[in-house]
Order: C-alpha cells, then structure tokens, then sequence
C-alpha cells in the first residue's frame, strides 16, 4: 500500500510538472498583457489600456491580417492536397507508389532551415517573385504530411465495404467520395485541418526566406522586436488568440458530447422498444 501511495504521488507530481511545463509561459503571457509596465519584464500594476491600445493600432491588425490570409490560404491547399493524395494513394499499386509515400514525411524530418532555403532558390531561380502566393506555397509544402498522416489514419480504420456497397449500388465515384468517403474521414480532415492553420499561423523561418519587403506577419513583427522588447500589445493579441482556441476547442468537445447524448438516448429508445 506505501509503494502504491508512492507511485500514485509521483504519478501526480509528473502530470503537475508536465502542466506547469506547457501551460505555465502561457499564464505569464496573459498576466503580463495587464501590466503597466512598457518593458515586459517586471510586474508594475494592473491595466486593461493595451487592449484599448490594441483596438486602434490598425498597422498591428494588417499584420495580423496578413497573417491569418496565409494561414487560410495554406490550410485549404494543404487539406484538399494532403486529403486527395491520401485517398488516392490508399489502394494504390504502382511502383512508384510507396516511394511517394514514404518522400512526403520529407519536410517533417528535414529541418526547415533546410526546407526553407531550397524553396527560396527554387522560386529565386524560376523567376517567381515573392510574396503571399510564395509564402502560402512554402508553408503548404509544411503542413501537407501532417494532414496526409492524419487523413490517412482515418482511412485505415474506415471498413471499405461502405465505399464497395455504395459502387454496387450504382452511385459513381464522385458520388461516393463526397457522400461516403468524406464523411468518414472527415475527423481526420478537420485535425490536419486545425494542425495546419496552427503550423501556418506561427511559421516563421520559411516565412522569412520567401517575404517580399512588403510582407509582414505576426512571428516576423514578434522577432523583430526581440531586441528593443516586446510591446504588451503583442501580449495582449496573443492572449486574445489564445482565447479564442480555447473557445473553439470546447465548442467542439461540446458538439461532440451533444453528438455523444443524442446517439446514447437513441441506442437506449431502441433498445427499450
């Protein structure tokens, strides 16, 4: 039973210290969005003026905007690239299938630096000048694993005799993709989806090789300011945007537990009729 009590409490230190870990600069972020100190480094008094402040700073909003153009952009051709190869290469036989397969964990396991500067001569080379359309491409190139791995998971499990049934049936393969397919698989995608948005959000090194010198975002503002300090204004967007996903992420745990209820009273009407 001591031994027992012993585990059980390093158990709880461990899972106490793995929190403190990820959500402790977290917590410090957001208490220091209400300091009154312009440093951001000691604590000085509380104030709520820097989202006033935020409000009206319409270069801090553009660059925001920037931001979350590229990172829409990436997540929709990542997501419908990543969904449509996993797909597509799901029964696929060819040789060359499995080493496409395999080549497409490249940009996960190559650092980014690497990744970064190979797309900056080849778009150097080419002609093509920089910008948004460069940037979203680069960063597509990032997430599109991500959403293949995940995308490709929920095909795995899926039972391909719905897909068969609904061939046999006289639906056509277009018709099957969207209204059999899709729907399956369709956690996967929304995961790739969200990890995407997330990866394209805070990208800063391949954002960085492929900007214009009109093109700013969010990370590069951030690292730009490094050395004079940051502004509690970024800490308060940043808080915001916090807010905002952790808002989005129990809405969806709340759907899911509606979704949850609702198949639970129907298998207990059932089974009481």
């Amino acid at each position: 039973m001591k031994k027992k009590k012993i585990v059980n409490g390093l158990h709880t230190f461990y899972i106490v210290l793995v929190y403190l870990f990820f959500y402790a600069p977290v917590a410090v972020m957001v208490v220091f969005s209400f300091n009154t100190s312009k440093a951001n480094v000691s604590w000085q008094g509380f104030t709520t003026s820097w989202y006033t402040r935020l409000m009206g700073d319409s270069e801090l909003w553009g660059v925001f905007g920037t931001t979350l153009l590229i990172a829409a952009l990436t997540t929709i051709f990542a997501t419908i690239i990543g969904t449509m190869g996993a797909i597509g290469y799901r029964q696929a036989k060819s040789k060359f299938a499995k080493l496409i397969t395999n080549t497409i964990y490249f940009p996960i396991v190559i650092p980014e630096i690497v990744l970064a500067v190979a797309l900056y001569m080849i778009f150097n080379q080419s002609g093509i000048g920089l910008g948004v359309t460069v940037i979203t491409i680069g960063n597509a190139t990032l997430c599109l694993p991500y959403v293949y791995i995940t995308v490709k998971s929920r095909l795995v499990g899926m039972d391909p005799s719905i897909e068969e049934a609904s061939l046999d049936l006289g639906a056509d393969r277009v018709y099957t993709l969207l209204h059999v397919i899709v729907p399956q698989i369709l956690p996967g995608i929304l995961s790739g989806a969200f990890m995407s948005f997330s990866l394209a959000l805070d990208e800063l090194i391949i954002t960085s090789f492929l900007a214009d010198a009109g093109t700013n975002t969010l990370p590069m503002k951030v690292y730009s300011m490094m050395k004079k300090g940051i502004s509690p204004e970024i800490n308060a967007l940043t808080t915001l945007i916090f807010a905002f996903s952790m808002g989005m992420l129990l809405l969806y745990f709340l759907v899911q537990g509606i979704r949850t209820f609702r198949t639970w009273r129907k298998r207990h009407r059932v089974r009481d009729l």
